[in-house]
């Protein structure tokens, strides 16, 4: 019920409730509101039992937590047919390759060939660091570019 407290925030709760309600009044204060959380839960276990013997037999398996959107979906994609030939077809679509094609192309760059058996390809003029299947490795420091390639010298801009 209360996952989400730390223990900084319990202590401060539990010194704001003696300065509160004083340490004479406390217990009398807890027991109180326990009694109450434990009516409340009462009345709402009863309430799903009325409501689950009203549906009728059908829905005996019925949890109120498919309620939650979220849920009910999760439940919905993990049981449709459709979802796994998605799945599929996202595998089989490499978008680092079409990333580097679109960046050649906006640079005017001819697209490197495809690596070979998992070895880069000996094309590549660019300097990149490749990983063993042949897509650049953006962890590891690339090499240095050409001269050419270079963004020219602006002593205004530093």
């Amino acid at each position: 019920m209360f996952s989400d407290i730390g223990a900084l925030e319990l202590v401060t709760l539990v010194v704001l409730a003696v300065l509160v309600f004083g340490p004479d009044k406390l217990p009398k204060v807890i027991q109180d509101v326990s009694r109450f959380i434990r009516k409340i839960r009462e009345f709402s276990d009863s309430a799903k039992e009325d409501i689950r013997s009203e549906l009728g037999p059908d829905f005996k398996d019925f949890e109120f937590e498919d309620l939650n959107p979220k849920t009910f979906l999760r439940k919905q994609m993990e049981q449709n047919e459709d979802l796994r030939e998605l799945k599929e077809l996202r595998g089989s679509f490499d978008l680092k390759k079409e990333m580097n094609d679109v960046a050649d192309a906006v640079h005017g760059r001819e697209p490197q060939p495809s690596a070979v058996n998992g070895s880069p390809s000996a094309g590549g003029s660019s300097g990149a660091v490749t990983a063993a299947n042949g897509t650049p490795d953006l962890l590891k420091k690339q090499d240095k570019t050409d001269t050419a390639e270079r963004p020219p010298y602006d002593s205004d801009a530093t």
